[in-house]
């Protein structure tokens, strides 16, 4: 009998901390994705969240994406990944307290980009994990690179990588919106949600889904969507959910069917 594949469930920072402040976590929102990830009880999940509110500003004021061009970011390299660590470390609290095998690894110790691409990654401790029934929780990160000096590392980045190296059989994206709309839902109130989408008409709204209007170093939805491409081509199912709304992380995990956009390769 062949081992599960995993399924992937990321959450944004939107969801999990108020994206308009700083260091402003939603601590009853992460203890309730805790509990829904505990009651769904999958057989092989990795867990990526966002920075929100803790990493985007700091990253953003130290010009950590845009490379190492003084001495004076190596702490601004030093307090982003420090407060995404925090941030972890909520979420971590959570899933512990309700009885989660989650197991905290951090991106900067394990992945290398190159112009902000992921050029190594050393997963094998992370896949051990997988395969004694662990959950690993990875999340946006600053990170060296060979050729920057160093950047941040999205967590959809990450996500993507993950999902086609560990061949996962599904992706779920937990947002604080319904799913993907033909317009931004946050300044159209007419916008209209699409239940579901193939890679070529994913492609086609590159113009419509632009940039978050709150503070993001990472791109907005599209940019989001964009760095799944690889994975949806790879053949795994993407699932754009509300992660704000109680009951659909669970139910997107246990399989049901949930409000939201489904994203396929045809």
């Amino acid at each position: 009998m062949s081992e599960p594949r995993p399924i992937i469930l990321k959450i944004g920072g939107s969801v999990i901390t108020d994206k308009n402040g700083e260091l402003a976590p939603h601590t009853e929102v992460i203890d309730r994705l805790a509990g829904e990830i505990q009651k769904a009880n999958v057989k092989s999940l990795v867990v990526v969240h966002g920075g929100g509110s803790f990493g985007h500003p700091t990253a953003q004021k130290h010009a950590i994406k845009d490379g190492y061009k003084e001495d004076a970011q190596k702490m601004g390299f030093s307090e982003t990944h420090h407060v995404m660590t925090v941030l972890n470390g909520l979420v971590m609290d959570a899933l512990v307290w309700h009885v989660v095998p989650a197991v905290s690894v951090s991106p900067s110790s394990c992945i290398i980009t190159e112009n902000g691409r992921i050029r190594s990654f050393e997963d094998t401790p992370l896949r051990m994990m997988l395969n004694m029934g662990f959950y690993p929780v990875l999340f946006g990160d600053a990170v060296l690179d060979t050729k920057m000096g160093f950047t941040v590392l999205s967590g959809d980045q990450l996500v993507s990588a993950l999902a086609t190296s560990l061949k996962t059989e599904r992706v779920i994206i937990g947002v604080d919106v319904d799913g993907i709309y033909d317009a931004d839902p946050k300044v159209k109130k007419a916008a209209k949600m699409i239940d579901h989408l193939t890679l070529t008409e994913l492609r086609s709204l590159q113009g419509i889904l632009g940039k978050s209007t709150a503070c993001d170093v990472t791109g907005g939805m599209f940019g989001k969507m964009t760095e799944l491409v690889p994975a949806i081509e790879h053949g795994t199912q993407v699932s754009v959910v509300n992660a704000t709304t109680a009951g659909n992380v669970y139910r997107a995990l246990a399989g049901e069917r949930v409000r939201g956009t489904t994203i396929q390769k045809e």
